[in-house]
């Protein structure tokens, strides 16, 4: 019997699942894990905050399409985690945190940070119960491969979420069998369709042949299932305008012909309004048509229209909406249906004219005719003008400003558009592009506002340890905008708590040792992309902007 520590049988359970890399900060109760990852092949990287690990992980699971992990100590380390985990859950992501805890014996006698929930002591269970898929303090070894088992099942299902494992001290330098990892199943999930999909798509490509013009509607669904292509397919062959959650902007080119940009209150009106006077079905793609989708749940959108939803995720189907044909099964299994259907109908591409297909409006005059903006943001917009042409593929876009790129920036089907989405929380972008890059080894860049900068800018430095290269655009407006903007809208300028200094960026950035590059003008910006290293280099980029443009939109209506 080969016997060893369960903290290198937690080091092999990573392993067997996937997780080559781990983002964390040590601590006296999760050192003997530490130790155990000292000879493996899994890589660590330090952190400088356990939220930013969280963040990292996500970004990395969102990039590398596999599992991010995070590791920390007992108390204080595990709940800073906690925005970083809610903001995975909201997204789904497969997340493994492993955390550590004071020795079983201890518990409930006040042992240093103790967090079993036992004689007042903070009780870690219930403080993630409602952010994780799985949460587990393992007290003993007997159940170790059930629990390893309900946490690999999670993590590589199709709906996937974080998954926390607490081990006790005393748990961790337990010696059990080797053998006990052959318990544990970590294949993947099979993707089956679900039963009736053939008849679901046939009855698809009728509504679709009959509608005199859809409209897709293209969610972060899509992207999950890797159904982007089959989603271009199926506009191509039929001419459907195709527009997109934030989530799931890039999912057809946004240069696209058919493309109607994102919807979404935060967006221009383009799409908003083409669906209004022109569709008669509305085909929903994984999209789960929320608040700011849905233009505050507005019923014109969808009034007196023909409603299809296509959702792998049980939990969205009809959720806000009732659908005259609801699928509940994969997007690309259920679009391969609909082209079977429309093969017997011998529907080539370019297929059937739509009456409002001329009316489609290229991106140059959607930006145009868009007044969410009326002023002051030209510079913004030449930033993404330039985004667009010189990475016009392979390129990572981590974004917690959202506004300015919702409206400005066409992603092209080559690249990666990551919103803050999830609990849209600030000082998200940072991190969470430095996870994505040691997942993916291409051009990246973090969108944020000083405010959110300064929650996460001490981060870069994690990028500096492990020369992650990395570009940094920071819009300085000298406030927290959106709040500005509430309180300009709806308290008569009544601007409380959300006005500050800032700090000397360009000192920031030389103590960092990174480049920096202040840009006022459009010489300017053409200079920066022209000198600035954007594919090897940790760069910060600071566009100036004024802090009473505000956007022509209404958070509650």
């Amino acid at each position: 019997m080969n016997q060893i520590p369960v903290s290198e049988l937690i080091v092999q359970f990573m392993q067997r699942i996937g997780v080559d890399t781990l983002f964390g900060m040590p601590g006296a109760h999760i050192l003997p894990v530490y130790d155990a990852l000292y000879d493996a092949p899994v890589r660590t990287v330090l952190v400088k905050h356990e939220q930013g690990a969280a963040f990292m992980a996500g970004g990395f699971a969102r990039a590398g399409e596999r599992i991010g992990a995070c590791i920390t100590t007992a108390g204080p380390g595990a709940t800073n985690l906690v925005t970083g985990i809610a903001n995975a859950y909201a997204d789904k992501q497969p997340v493994l945190v492993i955390t550590g805890e004071t020795s079983t014996h201890i518990f409930g006698r006040g042992g240093l940070q103790e967090s079993s929930g036992e004689g007042g002591s903070i009780d870690q269970g219930r403080l993630f119960q409602g952010i994780t898929r799985y949460h587990k303090i393992v007290e003993r070894t007997d159940y170790l491969a059930n629990v390893l088992n309900r946490a690999a099942r999670i993590l590589l299902s199709d709906q996937p979420g974080p998954v926390l494992l607490s081990f006790p001290y005393n748990v961790q330098r337990e010696r059990v069998d080797a053998a006990l990892l052959e318990q544990v199943s970590t294949r993947r999930a099979t993707r089956v369709g679900g039963e009736g999909i053939p008849a679901d798509s046939r009855r698809l490509a009728e509504l679709l042949l009959g509608a005199r013009q859809p409209v897709i509607v293209a969610g972060y669904g899509c992207v999950r299932a890797g159904a982007q292509d089959a989603v271009a397919r199926l506009a191509e062959r039929l001419n459907i305008p195709v527009t997109t959650s934030l989530k799931a902007k890039g999912v057809i080119s946004e240069r696209s012909a058919l493309s109607l940009g994102s919807l979404g209150v935060t967006s221009s009106d383009h799409a908003y309004h083409f669906i209004r006077e022109h569709a008669d079905l509305v085909l929903f793609l994984g999209a789960g048509f929320n608040e700011r989708t849905s233009y505050l749940w507005d019923d014109k959108l969808l009034d007196a229209r023909v409603i299809v939803q296509v959702d792998h995720d049980p939990d969205q189907i009809e959720k806000v909406f009732q659908a005259d044909l609801a699928i509940h099964g994969d997007i690309g299994e259920v679009l391969d249906g609909v082209h079977g259907a429309l093969d017997r109908h011998a529907i080539a591409p370019g297929g059937p004219a739509r009456e409002a297909m001329g009316r489609l409006a290229a991106p140059e005059e959607r930006k145009d005719g868009n007044a969410i903006f009326p002023r002051g943001v030209a510079l913004v917009e030449h930033f993404f003008r330039c985004l667009e042409r010189d990475f016009p593929r392979e390129l990572m876009v981590f974004d917690d400003n959202i506004l300015f790129a919702q409206n400005f920036f066409n992603v092209s089907a080559q690249n990666r558009y990551y919103s803050n989405s999830g609990i849209s929380s600030l000082g998200h972008a940072i991190p969470a592009a430095i996870g994505a890059r040691f997942a993916r080894d291409v051009p990246t860049f973090a969108i944020l506002g000083d405010g959110g900068f300064q929650m996460c800018c001490m981060e870069l430095m994690t990028a500096v340890n492990y020369r992650v290269p990395l570009n940094v655009v920071l819009f300085n407006n000298a406030t927290m905008g959106l709040i500005r903007k509430n309180q300009h809208q709806q308290y008569q300028d009544r601007f409380i708590d959300c006005d500050f200094v800032n700090p000397d960026y360009q000192r920031l950035a030389e103590s960092f040792g990174i480049d920096y590059r202040r840009v006022t003008s459009e010489d300017e910006m053409e200079a920066a992309f022209a000198s600035l290293d954007l594919i090897g280099g940790i760069n910060l980029i600071e566009i100036p902007i004024d802090k009473d443009v505000f956007p022509n939109y209404h958070s509650r209506r």
